[in-house]
């Protein structure tokens, strides 16, 4: 039996979750999804220019881990740059410290804890970090 698979860790959340070739229309298009912590992986290392292994001590994984993961980002990118298909980013197993605020007045959620609350108009906004479930 396959040991199950540790949650990586993630701070980085795209605002645009697909891309696809301009001038294609995305209901057609085939799609390739990639994980939330693939595209952590390839951040780290193409952007921020880390090391593997601080790239691997950041997303709580071992080096042959974040070398596994960062292929296959790589992978189904190149893939959907050279046959045309919209890149989706989604799902995987991660967990995140980012900070979801909420209305403690009517439970909404908020955009920034500086915001007031859409529904009810409350300044009472707070933290409500989830940041030990891990999403699959």
């Amino acid at each position: 039996m396959p040991r199950p698979i540790k949650c990586r860790k993630v701070e980085f959340f795209p605002k645009q979750t697909l891309f696809k070739p301009a001038g294609k229309k995305g209901c057609t298009m085939e799609q390739i999804t990639v994980k939330v912590e693939e595209l952590e992986a390839m951040r780290l290392k193409d952007i921020e220019g880390l090391n593997q292994n601080e790239c691997a001590i950041k997303m709580g994984v071992s080096r042959q881990t974040f070398q596994n993961i960062i292929d296959s980002a790589r992978n189904k990118v190149a893939i959907a740059l050279t046959e045309g298909k919209a890149i989706n980013i989604s799902g995987g197993n991660y967990i995140s410290s980012e900070c979801k605020f909420q209305c403690a007045k009517c439970g909404e959620l908020v955009e920034s804890k500086d915001k007031h609350c859409t529904l009810c108009k409350s300044s009472d906004i707070l933290c409500n970090r989830k940041s030990k479930k891990c999403h699959k």
